[in-house]
Formats: structure tokens, C-alpha cells, sequence
């Protein structure tokens, strides 16, 4: 029995360090990528639409921190009798419940960080933008009260966003699983 026991936990251990290294490795390929499709975008943009880009980077973040903790807060229990009926999704609602850890981490930790240090950069690129508009100097007064009213904007919708989903993620976690289960169960289908 004692052996039973620490072959599961030297299993479970072996799983967890895999799981760190295919994260890491994954936020590097996706941290990157982010990263420089928000910069190929912003580089030529106007400042209204960079502010729209900087939006959508935010609202991405924000979506993937809710889903992140609805998967942690759902309850398995209705997704059993829903793949008993065979509705589809449900049984892909199981495994993300299942998985809830690495799904948060993925969501929370990966995108949500990610879209937090990208939103940071685009947020940065838009100071200099709007400081170049407005023949701002490089050193002066008014470009650092910018920078840091821009700082302070990233900041609070970002922060603001992740509060309001994480109250939506754990009020309607199942909803918000169910419906993740079911738009990937139909691009799984469709790919």
C-alpha cells in the first residue's frame, strides 16, 4: 500500500514538473508573439486606434482571467449528466473542470500576465505617440504626468476588468465553462 501510494506521487510530481516546462515554454512562444503583433500594429497606428488596440489587449486579458476562474469555481456535477445526454461540450466541460489548475494557470497566469505586460507596452508606445503629437520634449514635466496617467489608466482597467469578471466567473462559473466547452467543442469540429 505505502508503495502504491509513492509511485502516485512520484507520478503526480513527474506530471507537475512537465506541466512548468511545456508552460514556460508556451509563454515564451505566445509572450513573444503577442508582443510583437502589438507592436507591428501600434508601430504605424494612429492614436485612436492604437487606444483601441490597447483595449482589445486589455478586454483579452480580462475575458481569459474570468474563464480562468470560472474553471476553478465550477462544480463538475451537472456537466456528468449533460454527457450522459450526450450534449456536446459537456464532456469537455468535465476535463476543464478536471484540469481547473492548469487551465487557471493558463488563462490567469499565461494570457492574463502576458496581456497585462503587452498592455503596459502599448500603453507606453501611445504615451510617446501622443507626446510626439503635442511636441512634448523628451525630458519634461508633461510627458512624465502623461506616462504615469496612462500607467495609471492600464492599471485600473486592467485591475478594474479582472474584479468585475472575477465576480461574473464565480457567480456563473458553470455557465462560463459550459459555453468555453461548447465554442471550442465546435472549432474542434470545424478545424
Amino acid at each position: 500500500m505505502g508503495k502504491e501510494k509513492k509511485s502516485k506521487k512520484a507520478k503526480e510530481t513527474m506530471s507537475h514538473k512537465k506541466w512548468v516546462v511545456f508552460i514556460i515554454l508556451w509563454t515564451i512562444l505566445l509572450g513573444g508573439t503577442i508582443s510583437l503583433l502589438s507592436d507591428l500594429l501600434l508601430k504605424d497606428a494612429g492614436v485612436l486606434v492604437a487606444f483601441v488596440i490597447l483595449i482589445l489587449i486589455i478586454t483579452f486579458g480580462v475575458v481569459l482571467d474570468t474563464i480562468g476562474t470560472a474553471v476553478t469555481a465550477a462544480n463538475e456535477t451537472p456537466f456528468h449528466s449533460m454527457a450522459a445526454k450526450k450534449v456536446p461540450g459537456a464532456k469537455l466541460a468535465v476535463k476543464l473542470v478536471r484540469n481547473a489548475d492548469k487551465v487557471s494557470n493558463f488563462c490567469n497566469d499565461v494570457i492574463g500576465d502576458i496581456c497585462g505586460i503587452v498592455s503596459g507596452s502599448a500603453g507606453g508606445l501611445i504615451t510617446a505617440k501622443v507626446a510626439y503629437s503635442f511636441s512634448i520634449g523628451d525630458v519634461s514635466f508633461e510627458k512624465a504626468l502623461l506616462s504615469a496617467a496612462m500607467g495609471a489608466l492600464v492599471a485600473a482597467g486592467t485591475v478594474g476588468g479582472k474584479a468585475m469578471g472575477k465576480n461574473i466567473a464565480i457567480k456563473y462559473s458553470n455557465d462560463i465553462v459550459f459555453k468555453v466547452a461548447q465554442v471550442v467543442n465546435m472549432i474542434k469540429k470545424e478545424g
